[in-house]
């Protein structure tokens, strides 16, 4: 069965860290350039303080970048999420959302630099924003990728003697 941006953001938002995390997959789009996600500040994410624990907003930033690139790719790529960074700038309440962007552009530059098995790092940034479209924080998430190596009949006969 084919995965669909619908029924992908869909079960992400039930996977079980996401839903009792307060996390919600709004939409991937349909050519998997964008996505949207929110976090519900509630007494399970929130903080000492009452404002949005920043376990949980860097959770909600955590696979959607990966999760683009890797949809744009294919399967001849291998695709991870490496390092993250956030930046915390005001206290997050209610609900967060953040906004991921992969434009196509995007894609066809890393497929063309992982070309041959190249081992390729990109940055990726967002900003999580509250109700009123404030900026609470910003995140950065490295992204890896590199072109599988297939391995071809006269290789693999080459290299079995």
């Amino acid at each position: 069965m084919r995965t669909t941006p619908r029924r992908l953001a869909t079960v992400m938002s039930l996977w079980i860290p996401n839903l009792f995390s307060g996390i919600r997959v709004k939409r991937f789009s349909d050519d998997w350039t964008r996505a949207t996600v929110e976090l519900h500040v509630n007494v399970f994410t929130r903080n000492y303080v009452k404002t949005a624990f920043g376990g949980s907003m860097s959770a909600m930033t955590d696979p959607y970048f990966f999760m683009l690139v890797m949809h744009q790719l294919g399967n001849d790529y291998v695709v991870w999420d490496t390092r993250g960074e956030i930046e915390f700038l005001k206290p997050g309440r209610g609900i967060l959302t953040a906004h991921f962007e992969v434009p196509t552009q995007k894609a066809t530059e890393l497929r063309e630099r992982a070309r041959g098995g190249a081992k390729v790092l990109e940055w990726f940034e967002t900003e999580i924003t509250d109700r009123d479209g404030d900026v609470v924080a910003r995140v950065r998430r490295e992204v890896y990728v590199r072109e599988k190596q297939r391995v071809t009949e006269a290789a693999a006969a080459t290299a079995l003697g």
